[in-house]
């Protein structure tokens, strides 16, 4: 007699799921312009986009704009009706209160990485627009990108300046929608402090981390929705390290790619016993070459080395996945056959074999 295992799902789990749910079904939608550089227009794009909710009838108002300038913002914001910032120590916050109060369709507020003042209701403008999109108001707000947190330090390595103020980018990755003003460095014309080349490689980090974030959006999505596909915007590649092996060309050609298409390069071993000396240095070898190309490199433990491969790439989400292979049994702690497991098991994941010789 036959038995089936009944797995149930975690209560707990559910209980998350459905306060997510329900949270994203009464909070507002946040709609972010993000420019690769001052000057590119993303407060202007914010406010074209207030005009043409208005004329759709939506309520719209502004919270708070910096028009210092920025003259051509002037003449649209008198279009709309103004909720009156509070002024601390001199300084213009929003009045969260107030927007909350007036409860529009939606509110438009500019450089939301600015710092608010003690005795603001947040420290930063941000969390202003947290708490107001709790309350089920929409915002429309713009950023630049030398403000997210997690890219200051690229940003600075192509202008030589840091921005004082930033957002962190989990508060990006809670928009509905991110719009890149992108506007090709030519058409910028003499920009103030950057040149051409600077400019293009702003624009193509904005890009890519506009990508990076609606790729997180989709993920959140699939695994609400027990979706395993690996889909991305990203690509991923993954090269399986062996210590006989000589794996500098799958390097090589990952790292190619990786330069190419800004795409993300992976190293991963699974630990083997029993290696001779000069097994264990070429693997050393490998590994540090593997850094060397800006992989990441990963470690795995566990008898089946071809389920732990195929685990890790689930689990980053793995687009590619490079494997050496010879005439000879290369892996002897793997069963018969491992490259044609793997390409039968490696589900949504293209699987680039690459012919080499034991060393």
């Amino acid at each position: 007699m036959s038995t089936r295992q009944v797995i149930r799902p975690d209560p707990e789990q559910l209980l998350r799921k459905i306060q997510d749910q329900e949270r994203d079904q009464c909070r507002g939608r946040l709609k972010i312009f993000l420019g690769y550089a001052r000057r590119v227009g993303k407060s202007q794009r914010m406010f074209d986009e207030g005009v043409r909710r208005r004329k759709r009838g939506q309520d719209v108002v502004v919270g708070l704009v910096q028009t210092r300038g920025a003259e051509e913002i002037e003449p649209l914001v008198r279009q709309f009706e103004i909720i009156p910032p509070r002024i601390i120590d001199g300084q213009e916050t929003v009045d969260v209160a107030a927007v909350i109060a007036r409860h529009p369709h939606a509110v438009l507020i500019d450089e939301l990485a600015r710092e608010n003042p003690p005795g603001s209701a947040n420290p930063h403008r941000w969390e202003d627009v947290q708490q107001i999109r709790d309350a089920g108001v929409n915002v429309i707000g713009a950023l630049n990108l030398q403000h997210i947190q997690e890219k200051q330090d690229e940003v600075e390595l192509i202008t030589g300046t840091r921005a004082r103020n930033s957002v962190p980018r989990a508060f990006l990755e809670t928009a509905d929608e991110i719009v890149i003003v992108d506007v090709p460095p030519d058409d910028l014309g003499q920009h103030p402090g950057l040149s051409s080349d600077q400019l293009t490689r702003l624009r193509e980090l904005a890009l890519l981390t506009a990508a990076e974030i609606v790729e997180q959006q989709l993920q959140r999505y699939m695994d609400a929705h027990g979706i395993q596909q690996s889909w991305g915007t990203q690509e991923r590649i993954l090269v399986c390290v062996t210590p006989r092996s000589n794996v500098r060309p799958m390097l090589e050609s990952g790292a190619r790619a990786k330069a190419r298409f800004h795409a993300q390069l992976l190293a991963a071993y699974v630990k083997q016993p029993g290696l001779t000396r000069e097994a264990e240095e070429n693997l050393t070898q490998n590994l540090d070459y593997a850094r060397k190309l800006g992989a990441e490199v990963h470690i795995l433990e566990g008898s089946d080395a071809i389920g732990e491969i195929l685990r890790f790439a689930r689990e980053q989400r793995a687009t590619q996945i490079f494997i050496g292979h010879s005439q000879q049994p290369e892996w002897k702690f793997w069963r018969t056959n491992p490259v044609d497991r793997l390409i039968q098991e490696a589900e949504g994941m293209d699987v680039r074999i690459f012919p080499q010789r034991i060393s």
